[in-house]
């Protein structure tokens, strides 16, 4: 479906971080949502899925955003404001960030032709320094 106007949504990310070294945050999976139900579904499943695994205190944080942080998160979400849930694991960070955001449609290609500039791009032309 062609859309040819800005859509509200939600930007998601899970980023983890090494709290015992001074190390960036990596980026470690980000989602596309289209309402605020369907973002904060994408943390909980996370959350579910891995809180198994989590040690005691970790797996205390996440359940309890499940029980009681997720409706604040959902609330929050439906005022248009940015959410941030986070568990300690060990020395490990785990934060999922939740934006509100619009959707750009993007032009619509004809045929399998990519436009011309596209092939000046060169792998590894956009990667940081470390």
């Amino acid at each position: 479906m062609l859309r040819d106007k800005p859509q509200r949504g939600y930007w998601c990310e899970c980023w983890t971080q090494d709290c015992s070294q001074e190390t960036r945050p990596v980026l470690r999976a980000s989602f596309e949502a289209h309402s605020a139900p369907q973002a904060d579904r994408w943390v909980a499943v996370a959350l579910r899925t891995i809180s198994p695994a989590l040690d005691p205190d970790a797996s205390q944080e996440a359940w309890e955003w499940l029980y009681d942080g997720r409706i604040a998160t959902r609330k929050a979400l439906l005022r248009g404001e940015p959410c941030t849930v986070t568990v300690t694991q060990a020395r490990i960070r785990i934060t999922w960030t939740i934006r509100p955001v619009l959707f750009l449609p993007l032009a619509h290609r004809q045929g399998l032709e990519l436009p011309a500039g596209a092939y000046a791009f060169k792998p590894g032309a956009l990667e940081h320094p470390s």
